[in-house]
């Protein structure tokens, strides 16, 4: 059967995320939620604030006293944040008020400190009020942040930090979310060796070592499994462990060299694959499959190649199955800092640095661009999206960028 053409990329987004959904939930403690999507819409249980209070240091008052200015009113308290008040406000008079404070009965609204003038007197003396002042000036409400009852945060929603300091003021100490999904990782290649041992002739693996990291910071958790070498009962065996995890990732061995043995393992083991090949560069040979509920990948050997196709289609599916309704990258705009040329027919994804000039942002790509280098990806902050049927891109250009996950 003839080899079909590659897939462009978003059609392979397209099929990876389709029929993805959300890994069963768990309750986690805020801390782990971090980045995940609810799997439940979140009741407020607390009105926060719970009465209205000053949104600044001042005097509180009936906002009709002061609707003209300058008034001098009777100063007949103090309230400071965390006290109640212990009197009503009546006409003509003003309380001493702090930041947070509640509000005494009868005030309306507050004037900040900077607007007043202070008269020492009996008691607590008088205050000038230099401007006037409108209903609810400085004041916030009862509730502001949250209704006891209300839907606070619906399904869906992705826990950044201040949606966890929103649940933290519920006092909750715990949330359902999808589970972490499991995803094994393993590396061919007789020419591979692990980080802790001596090269000898042979290239460290830091594929298994960027791809765990990726995992992690996507919200899985990663296990590796180690290197298969070149022999199809060896490459077989390795993956054949792997399948019980949510996600399967390998780097190298899916082309169709001598000793790519990657591609008839999986269709050994019964790996039903969707795709070998997408028209991209760097990332060509990525290949994709299910077996049951677990999903294959088959990442390129190349350090760079791996780590963009992790980037442009592993990361996405990880975010879908810890909630992410929307797991792809949000592009932004920017002007190309140097002319572009390519042949038609694949698109390219270069490593470029985002910087400000003129009040304009500039991508411009790092020196090299080869797939076979780590450092040729160190200090990128986006990959320039160059389309398939374009061929070139004249400096000063618009451009779409897709910012990356794997940097600091």
């Amino acid at each position: 059967m003839p080899e079909l053409p590659p897939l462009p990329a978003p059609e392979a987004q397209d099929r990876i995320l389709h029929d993805l959904v959300p890994l069963p939930e768990v309750w986690v403690s805020l801390e782990e939620a971090l980045g995940f999507g609810l799997t439940t819409d979140v009741p407020a249980r607390r009105t926060q604030p719970p009465w209205d209070n000053s949104a600044m240091d001042g005097y509180a008052l009936r906002s009709a006293d002061a609707a003209r200015a300058p008034i001098t009113l009777d100063v007949v308290g103090v309230v400071h944040a965390g006290d109640q008040p212990t009197r009503a406000v009546g006409p003509g008079e003003a309380v001493r008020i702090m930041t947070g404070a509640p509000m005494p009965p009868g005030a309306d609204a507050v004037v900040m400190q900077e607007r007043t003038r202070a008269i020492p007197g009996q008691g607590l003396g008088q205050v000038e009020v230099q401007e006037p002042v409108t209903l609810r000036q400085n004041v916030r409400d009862a509730g502001e942040d949250a209704r006891s009852g209300e839907v606070l945060l619906p399904a869906g929603t992705v826990l950044g930090i201040p949606e966890l300091a929103l649940l933290a003021g519920q006092g909750m100490t715990s949330v359902r979310v999808p589970r972490r999904p499991r995803v094994a990782i393993l590396a061919t290649g007789d020419e591979l060796c692990r980080p802790d041992e001596e090269p000898a002739g042979r290239i460290v693996d830091t594929n298994s070592v960027a791809i765990a990291l990726g995992v992690r910071r996507a919200g899985g958790i990663p296990q590796v499994l180690g290197i298969a070498r070149d022999r199809p009962d060896d490459v077989e065996r390795l993956i054949g462990t792997a399948l019980d995890h949510d996600v399967v990732l390998t780097s190298a061995g899916a082309s169709v060299g001598e000793h790519d043995h990657v591609r008839p393992a999986l269709e050994r083991l019964g790996v039903a694959m969707d795709f070998w090949r997408v028209a991209i560069r760097p990332g060509k040979p990525l290949a994709f499959g299910r077996h049951g509920s677990t999903r294959v990948f088959a990442l390129p050997g190349n350090p760079t190649s791996s780590l963009v196709t992790f980037e442009l289609f592993v990361r996405p599916a990880l975010l879908r199955l810890v909630g992410r309704r929307s797991p792809l990258p949000l592009p932004v705009q920017a002007r190309s800092a140097v002319d572009l040329r390519k042949h038609n027919g694949l698109a390219h994804f270069i490593r470029v640095v985002l910087t400000w000039r003129d009040g304009d942002p500039w991508a411009d790509p790092l020196p090299t661009q080869t797939s076979g280098a780590v450092r040729s990806a160190v200090s990128a902050t986006h990959l320039l999206h160059f389309p398939m049927d374009a061929m070139s891109v004249r400096r000063g250009d618009r451009v779409e960028l897709l910012p990356l996950a794997w940097g600091p």
